[in-house]
Order: structure tokens, then C-alpha cells, then sequence
């Protein structure tokens, strides 16, 4: 049923805007109209009554000040703690034994080549 009622405002609504449309019309503006001469001035208005201008208000009395609040108390500060104990040094530990010479190495080690000179 709420599928049937889509389809069916979707369809209309396709239907509606496929139909032709009349062309617009479009009006070309007059030019415009030279001023002729001023025609007689009428005559003045008859100027009406002016109200009563009505009374002014009594302004109302300002309010009292309230009393300021009091400041609360410092609070104390609190002990300082207790520094704890040193501890003990360690005891130093024993040195190693030597150990033993090993095989004998030669090591050859070439000079750098000399640079070539121009």
C-alpha cells in the first residue's frame, strides 16, 4: 500500500511536468512621456484637532543594596613529612680473570697510492 501511493505521486508528478506549456508573453515597455505644464495649486487642507498630550508615569523607587557575603576562613596548612633513611652503599664486585693470548696475527696494511700530478 505506502509503495502503490509512491508510484502512484511519482507517476502524476512525471505526467504534470510533460505537459506543453504556454508560451510567456513578453511586453515591451512604453517610452517614456514628456512632463507637460504644472496644473494650479489646490487649495490647503483643514488642519485637524491635537490630543491632549497625556500624563507622564511615576518612576518607581530604586531598591535597597543587599549586605555584602562574608569571607570564609584560610585553612590551615598542613605537617611536613618525614624524610625517609638512606640506604645502604653495595658491595663492589670482583674483578675477572685474565684471559688467555690468543694465536699470533700479522696484519699488512698497504700505504694509500699517491695522488696523480698534472
Amino acid at each position: 500500500m505506502n509503495r502503490s501511493i509512491l508510484m502512484l505521486a511519482l507517476v502524476a508528478a512525471l505526467g504534470l511536468s510533460a505537459c506543453e506549456r504556454q508560451p510567456a508573453v513578453v511586453t515591451v515597455p512604453a517610452p517614456a512621456a514628456e512632463p507637460g505644464p504644472a496644473g494650479p495649486q489646490g487649495e490647503p487642507g483643514v488642519q485637524g484637532d491635537t490630543g491632549n498630550t497625556g500624563n507622564t508615569g511615576y518612576t518607581g523607587q530604586t531598591g535597597a543594596q543587599g549586605d555584602p557575603g562574608y569571607t570564609g576562613d584560610t585553612g590551615a596548612q598542613g605537617d611536613t613529612g618525614q624524610m625517609g633513611e638512606m640506604g645502604q652503599t653495595g658491595e663492589m664486585g670482583q674483578t675477572g680473570e685474565m684471559g688467555e693470548t690468543g694465536p699470533s696475527t700479522t696484519v699488512i696494511v698497504e700505504p694509500a697510492p699517491t695522488p696523480p700530478t698534472n
